[in-house]
């Protein structure tokens, strides 16, 4: 008997995408099936290029194919990518898929060291990224991408004038950091910083993004209003260090996210600065700070806990010379790129199952 194309798909349609809890029929991630003699040829479509668990699909497909087909096949699964999204109809960033906020309570806990990593890992990934810097009094992007001397040109499309964000290391980037001097202070009031942030993210050319990571600044401030009254964001990561008064911060972040009127899905807890770890000695871990508090806040809020880095030389090393830990080989590399697959795997579930965030409106 002939094998088709039907027979293929009924094979297919055995393989449950871990995450959704769906066939990869059913969840169309099916696509461009052909029959070439003895051999299989078909594409995978996954929710995202970081998705930690292809390896995983595709044997499951070679494995459905050979049992419900035929075991004498050669199959080749094409894995590719199509990164989800709930922002489809946004009037503003209409062709940004994700936007991330990255928050923490307090100040000091590394949140745009992971801002930077994630953003780098997210791109090595083959993910369109960009990163706003909106943390306007003390930005730091700049200097941990090495261009703090970089000015966006500014361009006039459709008879408005528009930033075009600076591009290294594949990333898309904006900061205030580009746009006064290096040594010089940023003296304004609450409104100034916020208007900044709307030119950040309505008077900006980001293009097409896969995900616009939002460094926010610590706190619970008028940017984290500004940013939800005017966008819908996709969701939140919360960056921790593991010491009392630092989780006590990272609950004030949570709540306020999760207040009913800004509502915002809470993907996951980093804790940054788990533990030390000496170059000389790879092996050996040091829990200066405590051990395991950010993994036990993430338990008590019932929000994914997507990984630890580490304290290391290396990692302050690459901020202070422009060139991010997650482009190097090294034991912080593997977290950061770790994090980043468990990131965009939570992105997509809340994606699947979730609707839309809305923007905020809020009421005097």
């Amino acid at each position: 008997m002939a094998i088709t194309q039907d027979n293929i798909l009924k094979a297919l349609a055995q393989v449950m995408d871990p995450d959704l809890k769906k066939d990869l029929v059913s969840l169309n991630m099916i696509k461009d099936i052909s029959i070439d003699g003895n051999a299989i040829y078909f594409t995978v479509v996954l929710t995202t290029p970081a998705c930690p668990l292809k390896e995983l699909i595709k044997n499951d497909c070679i494995d459905a194919i050979h049992k419900n087909v035929g075991a004498d096949f050669q199959v080749f699964p094409n894995m590719t990518s199509d990164v989800t999204s709930t922002r489809s109809t946004a009037p503003l960033l209409p062709n940004v898929k994700n936007i991330i906020a990255i928050a923490s309570g307090k100040g000091g806990v590394g949140k745009s060291t992971v801002s930077a990593n994630l953003a780098v890992s997210l791109a090595q990934s083959g993910a369109k990224v960009g990163l706003i810097d909106a943390d306007i009094f003390g930005p730091s992007i700049p200097t941990m991408f090495n261009c703090e001397h970089e000015q966006p040109e500014v361009k006039e499309i459709n008879g408005k004038n528009v930033i075009i964000p600076i591009e290294q290391y594949g990333i898309k980037l904006i900061s205030i950091g580009f746009l006064t001097p290096p040594d010089n202070a940023v003296v304004w009031r609450g409104p100034m910083a916020s208007s900044a942030l709307k030119q950040f993210l309505g008077d900006t050319d980001w293009g097409e993004l896969d995900y616009l990571l939002i460094d926010l600044p610590p706190g619970t401030s008028d940017i984290h209003l500004t940013m939800v009254q005017t966008i819908p964001v996709t969701g939140a990561l919360i960056v921790t260090t593991p010491q009392k008064v630092a989780l006590a911060d990272a609950q004030k972040a949570i709540a306020m996210f999760k207040q009913p009127q800004i509502n915002v899905p809470i993907l996951g807890l980093v804790e940054n600065m788990a533990y030390f770890t000496p170059e000389e000695l790879p092996e050996n871990k040091y829990f200066i700070f405590g051990e395991g508090g950010g993994y036990k806040l993430s338990e008590r809020y019932e929000i994914p806990f997507l990984g630890q880095i580490p304290l290391v030389q290396s990692i302050r090393e690459s901020g202070d010379s422009g060139y991010p830990s997650a482009m190097k080989n090294d034991v912080s590399s593997e977290a950061f790129e770790e994090i980043a697959k468990k990131a965009a795997r939570q992105i997509a579930i809340r994606n699947a199952n979730m609707a839309g965030t809305t923007k905020v409106e809020m009421t005097n």
